[in-house]
């Protein structure tokens, strides 16, 4: 079908707390796609999203949402019992890539190196430490770095506002051993693997979180990374393991550490998987993509027509 004829529905918004990012990524998106000749409709999604694609009739979904109902295998659900076809993993592997407990299992099965973990309640991780400083505490099923903290080597206490009474990010949470060195991140587009990015946040933060990710000059993206030859090939072959091991397809991206610092251990451990890697203008891997020669409309046009069900 002719991209001047093809109607696509581009979803986003959502009721997840990464609504904002998934509306800052939806929109660029459809620009780009109506610039390209597709016919665009942008869906805010609210609960009612079956009756609105049933009367609408797309004929793909371009799933910008993010978050929890967006990227864990709810909305794809959705799709596949209306029969559209449409963009990013399918069921199952937006699933396990969300749930970050059980998709380390399925790396570390494979002998892909991850970081040491415990789940434990939201109360047990406020009340004190569960593992030696520093650690990191992370939500089980949230993206966007959304919940994340950083516990310092020497900190008295786990972070309190992990009791706010405001806290709406699930009461299992994941302790890990803190990675230091440097960030890097790996896309992979079909069956590529893309270039790999060494994230530098600015002075003040202490790591790619979600002010980084999402503020104009919250971070550096240094593409293509420089760091040994051996450590690049790794983290492409580590980036292209994962989203076949979790059963990924179309786009996905793979966040890593890599601690090179002075006395450090050299180790490059894999985070996780994002099956629904962000498209706003300070995302990671539309910058991949166009290092790979894919301007941002040819890579949604391709993220269109790579679209199906049964994913």
């Amino acid at each position: 079908m002719n991209a001047s004829k093809k109607h696509v529905a581009v979803l986003m918004g959502g009721w997840s707390p990464e609504r904002q990012v998934s509306l800052d990524t939806g929109n660029p998106c459809a620009k780009a796609l109506e610039d390209a000749g597709y016919a665009v409709t942008k869906v805010d999604v609210d609960r009612n999203i079956s009756d609105v694609l049933s009367a609408l009739k797309p004929d793909v979904a371009f799933n910008a949402l993010h978050g929890v109902w967006g990227e864990d295998g709810h909305v794809q659900g959705v799709l596949e019992t209306l029969e559209i076809p449409y963009t990013h993993s399918g069921v199952l592997a937006s699933a396990l890539a969300m749930d970050k407990e059980k998709s380390k299992i399925l790396f570390k099965n494979k002998k892909i190196p991850i970081a040491d973990s415990l789940i434990v309640s939201r109360e047990e991780a406020a009340r004190a430490h569960v593992l030696e400083t520093p650690y990191v505490i992370k939500p089980v099923n949230q993206g966007s770095s959304v919940g994340v903290y950083i516990v310092p080597k020497g900190a008295n206490c786990p972070p309190q506002a992990l009791m706010s009474k405001d806290w709406d990010l699930g009461e299992e949470l994941m302790v890990e051993r803190y990675i230091a060195g440097r960030e890097l991140t790996c896309g992979v587009m079909g069956d590529v693997a893309l270039g790999v990015i060494d994230i530098v946040s600015r002075d003040g933060l202490e790591f790619y979180d979600y002010e980084a990710k999402y503020s104009l000059g919250g971070s550096e993206h240094i593409l293509p990374a420089q760091i040994p030859d051996d450590i690049y090939r790794r983290v492409q072959t580590y980036t292209l393991d994962a989203h076949k091991i979790l059963g990924c397809r179309g786009v996905s991206r793979a966040d890593f550490r890599y601690d090179d610092t002075l006395n450090g251990t050299g180790e490059l451990i894999l985070l996780e998987v994002n099956t629904q890697p962000g498209m706003t203008e300070t995302s990671l891997v539309p910058d991949m993509a166009r290092h790979a020669g894919h301007d941002f409309s040819e890579f949604v046009s391709w993220m269109v027509e790579d679209a199906t069900c049964n994913r």
